[in-house]
């Protein structure tokens, strides 16, 4: 089950474009011997029309595009046997792979050190939940903190933007508007940003002072129906850095 909702958000892509890429992810066993003139010939269109597309969804050409959609569709056409097993593998060092300890200590400086604002945090969704078990551990450690979700009004984050001063979101593709928008209004506040997604290219990725990549096996299924060890890496994540945090205050006391 293919949902590519999320992959083609911000990219500026027209009717034409999405029927092609989907055309793409159809034949996908095919695509690469038919060639750029065959694809566009069977979709009533030009060769030019096919490599501006992929150039629109941020590869250099199609079979740049092609070999990077590859491993995705089948992952999700042909999701492994021990798949379910697999998410209960997760440990500490996996989250040195996309991120260092540099960015951890980076967060503590930033985020959970800050004494005189507040930590806003947003997510949407199932990140919402997630964002929940942040939002309360942060109160448990005596952190001011603010938690919002996409049924709160706009007015939460930006009538207390001066008392802000980190903005945390959480966006699991990485291409949530509504994050975007967030992380957007913070960058003209000068408010520090900080993100939580899934480790390929994304927007919230880019737009964020600093952010942490958590490793999505299952990279088209935005609607979450599938096995995933996403979520439960977050919240791995999360209890890490509490683990630092506190290594810091104990430090400190000595």
């Amino acid at each position: 089950m293919i949902d590519i909702s999320k992959m083609i958000q911000g990219k500026n892509l027209t009717e034409l474009d999405v029927q092609i890429l989907q055309y793409i992810i159809q034949n996908i066993d095919h695509v690469l011997q038919k060639g750029v003139r065959e694809i566009a010939k069977e979709n009533f269109t030009s060769p030019a029309t096919i490599i501006r597309l992929s150039k629109k969804m941020g590869y250099t050409g199609f079979v740049d595009l092609y070999y990077h959609l590859l491993p995705m569709i089948n992952k999700v056409e042909s999701p492994e046997s021990n798949e379910i097993e697999d998410c209960l593998h997760i440990s500490q060092n996996d989250f040195l792979t996309h991120n260092s300890l540099e960015d951890f200590e980076m967060f503590i400086s930033k985020v959970l050190n800050l004494k005189h604002k507040y930590i806003f945090i947003y997510a949407t969704g199932f990140s919402a939940i997630a964002a929940d078990y942040f939002y309360k551990k942060l109160l448990v450690l005596g952190r001011k903190t603010i938690f919002s979700s996409g049924t709160d009004s706009i007015g939460v984050f930006e009538n207390n933007l001066e008392d802000i001063g980190a903005l945390v979101v959480i966006s699991k593709s990485g291409e949530t508007q509504l994050v975007i928008n967030k992380l957007q209004a913070a960058k003209e506040h000068d408010v520090f940003t900080a993100s939580f997604t899934k480790e390929t290219e994304n927007r919230v990725a880019e737009l964020s002072d600093l952010n942490f990549k958590i490793t999505d096996p299952n990279k088209l299924d935005d609607r979450n129906m599938l096995p995933s060890s996403f979520f439960p890496s977050l919240l791995l994540m999360f209890e890490f850095i509490f683990k630092q945090y506190i290594s810091h205050l104990t430090t400190k006391e000595k």
